[in-house]
């Protein structure tokens, strides 16, 4: 199925480069269609972002790629220099979504301390990928677990700490947010097109709320894409900080709302309705919760004016 899309869409409008809504508009859209569809492209998307920001070489067609980026404690891979970009990488990285279905994957991994980008094709003679702990239920089709890899070639992508450097580092993290509101459009949608709607009034109350909360989300992303297209050299973390905890809460309501009003019977007897809702709110675990609402909070409390002042 990936390869079908990127077979007619093989790439999204760069962030920041004057069409950042056109792009979210499209992982939207594959996001009400299917979350673990889009979890895949949008890393791939991401990639081709990555790559042409920071002067690499662009995927080719017919290859597929993921981003993995998490750093648990604990878990350490480390990239050894052969010469000035090429080298091998040993050693463990947690969190590979889709590791058993991607060609390529950006990687990020320490030497002497700093903090790099590698790119690697996944030859699968130089690397184990363990998902045996993988119990979810959301997201079940795209699992996520830990590579171990024996000197498996690679390449540097751009300078140490680049890749957090960028200001698409943060444009990329807003995409999530465009796949996490289709999702919750996804979950609206069996709401809205529901016969109860038209003799319930409690169900059309929420219905009510649902689109309230989805109008506020929509166009917050739609005021984050024009600000980030107006200064693409700006990483816009706080407005991104801020679109993702909205977007975010705003499809955890669409998922407790359409529950309330259609009660257990769609959870319980519509296994595409059920499997959308768990898949959305796996996914949206992906937010920084609490810890991004106290930045938020902090941030607004240091400004010197009002910062909601129209």
């Amino acid at each position: 199925m990936a390869f079908e899309v990127l077979t007619r869409t093989p790439s999204l409008p760069m962030p920041g480069g004057g069409s950042t809504w056109a792009r979210w508009q499209a992982l939207s859209a594959l996001g009400a269609r299917d979350l673990c569809l889009v979890k895949l492209l949008e890393a791939h998307y991401d990639a081709q972002a990555i790559l042409q920001e920071l002067g690499g070489d662009p995927p080719r067609p017919g290859q597929l790629w993921a981003v993995w980026a998490a750093e648990p404690p604990g878990v350490t891979l480390e990239f050894a220099p052969q010469d000035h970009l090429s080298g091998h990488l040993s050693g463990e990285k947690a969190w590979c979504s889709g590791a058993s279905l991607v060609s390529h994957a950006l990687l990020t991994a320490t030497h002497d301390d700093a903090r790099l980008l590698c790119r690697m094709a996944m030859d699968r003679t130089r690397l184990d990928y363990d998902d045996s702990r993988w119990q979810a239920v959301g997201m079940a089709r795209i699992s996520s677990g830990t590579l171990r890899l024996r000197r498996a070639p690679a390449e540097r992508v751009g300078a140490p700490g680049a890749y957090l450097a960028r200001p698409g580092f943060w444009h990329g993290g807003a995409g999530i947010a465009a796949c996490w509101h289709g999702g919750a459009v996804g979950v609206a949608q069996r709401l809205r097109r529901d016969a109860r709607i038209g003799r319930n009034p409690h169900a059309a109350a929420h219905l009510g709320a649902v689109d309230v909360a989805l109008a506020a989300a929509s166009a917050l992303l739609k005021d984050t894409a024009r600000r980030i297209d107006q200064r693409p050299h700006d990483p816009h973390r706080e407005a991104v900080t801020r679109l993702r905890a909205c977007v975010a809460q705003v499809a955890t309501e669409v998922v407790e709302r359409t529950g309330r009003a259609l009660g257990a019977g769609p959870l319980c007897t519509e296994g595409d309705h059920a499997q959308r809702c768990a898949d959305l709110l796996t996914f949206i675990r992906q937010s920084h919760a609490e810890t991004d609402l106290q930045w938020l909070g902090e941030a607004a409390a240091h400004q010197e004016d009002c910062p909601w002042t129209l």
